[in-house]
């Protein structure tokens, strides 16, 4: 054991300097078996502690002065010189430490991290980019605003839940396909060595206990929808409001469109003059190129809403992308909000009793279709461009009937902003 040395006093240590030369010099402040003060020809110092652990003689860094005291730096002698005592080797415990910190670090990666890196190791996986936007829109939509900035190993299933929850009844094809893309972020991330042990959004013996079974409950077919007769007063109200996200939901109305169709339309695919939408194949569901005929009304809307320079979106979010599916959704549930505080029963689909939401519009555009006018129903479902038989393919899309189908929205048009001819039946001539 080495001589206690005479303990010096922390002013006699600040008074210590390097007696010249070009080594390190290591003077004795005693209080502690074996610490010393190690000064550097240029000034440097710092505490170190010299003891036997087994058969080796280890130096053993206590940290620099002056930011370790003299005090402290006994205090941590003394700690070190007890662990020697009961078998440990600080200088490995230290390594060990530091390289679970290492380890636990590269393994640090926040789930919204974790979606860029999944999304570009699966490039080749996405057979067009509108595979991997319609990728990158859900989880950015849904997941990453609850789950982004957790790290992807403190992901539980009740994590998981909380994001699909809320849109498991409603919108149940769009919840089922996030969970399947959570999941794949997630098995990415375990794979990589960002996270260990079973993937939290796993559904076999996992959240198949929790959530009913997708077929078991509504699916993306079954939205809420407008009633008709409530369709006029609750466009009314519509126009009552101001921002990107009212009007996106205002031409969705009057063109019986997709939210994803909106949200992405761009200038430079209308023609204003013409009255014509045309969205390219890549942005459809069925990956056809669509053309809209657009009403008087929707071209006014158009008209005037404010172009912004260097964006080409008909309707940007407030930092210049996308408006999401959300600020439209949010839309229409603050219109039923405000009803209800008004002393009245909402706008809700009159069998389910939900609150309408925008793709339910589509299906009522499809009713008024049925139940008000006499306009065919294969029109009706080439206008909301659905899947249909091939015989109705041929006499109805190849053509597309682009201007019977203006009558057909201008009269839809019509009826939307409370215009139309109650009790009126449209006839093709």
């Amino acid at each position: 054991m080495p001589r206690v040395a005479e303990e010096l006093t922390a002013l006699d240590v600040k008074r210590l300097t390097h007696p010249g030369g070009k080594r390190n010099v290591l003077f004795s402040v005693g209080g502690v078996p074996g610490l010393y003060l190690q000064l550097t020809p240029n000034n440097g110092r710092s505490w170190v502690l010299r003891a036997m652990v087994g058969t080796m003689r280890r130096d053993i860094g206590l940290g620099g002065f002056p930011g370790i005291t003299l005090s402290m730096a006994r205090d941590k002698a003394r700690e070190a010189r007890a662990k020697i005592e009961g078998g440990i080797d600080p200088v490995e415990e230290r390594k060990a430490t530091k390289a679970a910190l290492v380890a636990a670090q590269r393994r640090g990666l926040t789930f919204a991290a974790a979606v860029d890196k999944a999304l570009s190791a699966k490039l080749d996986a996405f057979k067009n980019p509108k595979h991997r936007q319609q990728w990158e829109n859900t989880l950015q939509t849904y997941a990453i605003p609850e789950l982004g900035k957790m790290l992807v190993q403190d992901i539980t299933p009740q994590d998981v839940l909380r994001v699909l929850q809320p849109h498991w009844i409603n919108k149940t094809e769009t919840a089922s396909r996030l969970r399947g893309r959570i999941e794949a972020v997630l098995s990415w991330a375990t794979v990589a060595g960002h996270r260990t042990g079973d993937n939290p959004a796993r559904w076999a013996g996992n959240l198949k206990e929790l959530l009913p079974a997708p077929n078991k409950v509504a699916t993306e077919g079954n939205h809420p929808a407008l009633a008709l007769d409530d369709v006029p007063a609750w466009f009314a109200a519509l126009q009552t409001r101001e921002g990107f996200g009212a009007r996106a939901v205002e031409f969705l109305a009057l063109t019986a469109s997709r939210s994803q169709e909106i949200r992405g339309a761009a200038w430079d695919e209308i023609d204003l003059k013409a009255g014509i939408w045309t969205i390219p194949g890549a942005r459809m569901k069925m990956g056809k190129e669509h053309r809209v005929p657009l009403s008087a009304r929707a071209v006014a809307l158009l008209e005037a809403l404010p172009r912004l320079d260097g964006n080409p979106l008909v309707f940007p979010a407030a930092r210049g992308g996308q408006l999401s599916d959300m600020t439209l959704s949010a839309t229409m549930k603050r219109m039923h909000e405000a009803e209800i505080a008004s002393g009245n029963a909402g706008f809700i689909d009159r069998t389910s009793k939900r609150p309408a939401v925008p793709h339910g519009l589509r299906s009522t555009f499809r009713d008024w279709v049925a139940e008000r006018t006499t306009f065919p129903g294969e029109m009706a479902e080439v206008a909301l461009a659905h899947r249909i038989s091939n015989a109705v393919e041929a006499a109805y899309r190849r053509g597309d009937m682009i201007e019977k189908r203006r009558r057909m929205m201008g009269e839809w048009a019509d009826f939307v902003a409370g215009t139309a001819l109650r009790g009126k039946v449209v006839k093709l001539g």
